[in-house]
């Protein structure tokens, strides 16, 4: 018989049905009703910021035209400071006081720059002096004191022209913070000109990763202003000054030779002294030097001496034991104490303290000959500073010719580069020349 198969799922009651099948069609109408409102809200969104949109760009266009023309002026005010800050410059540059009042006055300045120079040199060479001769001696006082000459003596000369030469270098001061902000100005329209160029069609415009930070150093737009009108003020301020200094430049011409001449007889004065000074010091030096190798020569002598003693010492010692090893294996009661054992045994004891002894002086006489070499080293390095400090000083001397021939006629008698002389020397500076 038969059976009826039923599928085991849940069953709904028509009910649920019918209700499912509403919900189902009131969820789509109230979805459609608010689809529509959103596309109705999208609409007007749309229209409101396209006009924003629109507005927006043309104010920033019309902002960006006028800041263009702002700096556009301030670059033509800039532009005219310029010219009339580089008329100054030159009109400063080529003034002059009636005559020829300003050309000798700066002649006579100009001739106390080559006393100055060597002074400068001597003083710079004698820097070159190492270790313990970096001493302020009265060399250095007297070159220090002749500086101090030659600057009062140009003083005097200097005055008026110094005032001329600070206001310009004022005056190219003022040019460079005016060339500055001029270039500054010039990449700024170049900028803001291709900003306004730009357009939605544009190739290149792109996002940006945060375009609306606040740059570092940025600054107020007040702040732009006064930097601007500091610097157009400055120069202006700079170019009135210039003018009333042209007018009132005057120079006076001051004779100081003799000071000066004075004092350059002090200075090669305490020169020649120094000389003669480190002169004799560096002979007794290299004698020292000749004493203490000699002393080295016969220390190493003395240490080869006791080093083949020691070595014959250990020979004996060697064949002591080697008697007393060998005896050692006697037989029986032939296994005595006889004499030749007690001798070898004070053999071996007499042959351990010689060594012992041998070794010590050896050592004592290897340290001082350490000694001897670690004073000699030093001696060397003194003798070596005394060669380069002479040599230093017999450079000044030579430089020191140009004072007192012409510049046509001085020829150099120490090269200051290579080292080489161009002339004959005694044997103690042609030392001094190879150790430096």
């Amino acid at each position: 018989m038969a059976t009826l198969s039923v599928k085991p799922s849940q069953r709904y009651q028509l009910s649920d049905w019918r209700t499912n099948s509403y919900l189902l069609s009131t969820n789509a109408e109230r979805q459609r009703d608010a689809s529509h409102q959103i596309r109705q809200e999208a609409r007007i969104l749309r229209n409101e910021t396209n006009n924003q949109t629109v507005w927006d760009e043309h104010d920033n266009r019309v902002r960006l035209a006028e800041r263009i023309d702002t700096v556009n002026r301030w670059k033509e005010m800039l532009d005219k400071c310029l010219t009339n800050l580089d008329a100054e410059i030159d009109t400063l540059t080529q003034a002059g006081s009636p005559g020829r009042m300003k050309e000798s006055a700066e002649e006579n300045l100009q001739a106390k720059n080559l006393p100055l120079d060597v002074a400068i040199e001597c003083l710079t060479l004698r820097e070159s002096r190492r270790d313990i001769d970096v001493v302020k001696d009265p060399v250095e006082e007297e070159l220090l004191k002749e500086v101090e000459v030659i600057e009062a003596t140009k003083k005097a000369l200097q005055q008026k022209t110094t005032q001329a030469f600070q206001q310009l270098c004022l005056l190219q001061e003022v040019r460079q913070q005016l060339n500055s902000d001029h270039r500054d100005k010039m990449e700024t329209l170049d900028i803001d000109r291709g900003c306004l160029s730009l357009n939605l069609t544009s190739p290149n415009i792109s996002l940006k990763v945060n375009p609306t930070r606040i740059p570092k150093d940025s600054t107020t737009l007040q702040q732009w202003d006064d930097f601007s009108r500091f610097n157009k003020d400055h120069a202006e301020a700079e170019i009135k000054a210039a003018i009333e200094l042209r007018e009132a430049i005057a120079l006076t011409i001051a004779q100081t030779n003799n000071e000066l001449e004075a004092q350059r007889v002090a200075t090669e004065f305490a020169f020649r002294k120094r000389l003669r000074e480190m002169e004799s010091v560096y002979s007794e030096l290299k004698w020292q030097e000749k004493n203490t190798l000699e002393e080295i020569a016969e220390l190493q002598a003395d240490i080869r001496r006791l080093e083949d003693d020691l070595r014959r010492k250990m020979m004996n010692l060697k064949l002591a034991h080697t008697r007393l090893e060998a005896r050692n294996f006697r037989s029986n009661v032939e296994l005595c104490r006889d004499q030749p054992q007690d001798g070898l045994i004070d053999e071996v004891h007499q042959l351990e303290a010689t060594i012992s002894a041998l070794k010590q002086k050896l050592a004592q006489t290897q340290d001082a000959l350490d000694a001897l070499f670690k004073h000699l080293a030093r001696l060397q390095a003194d003798i070596a500073c005394k060669a380069n400090s002479m040599l230093l000083d017999t450079k000044c001397m030579d430089a020191r010719r140009k004072l007192t021939m012409p510049a046509e006629k001085y020829v150099p008698q120490v090269d200051t580069f290579t080292r080489t002389t161009n002339r004959v020397l005694s044997p103690l500076k042609t030392c001094q020349l190879e150790l430096a």
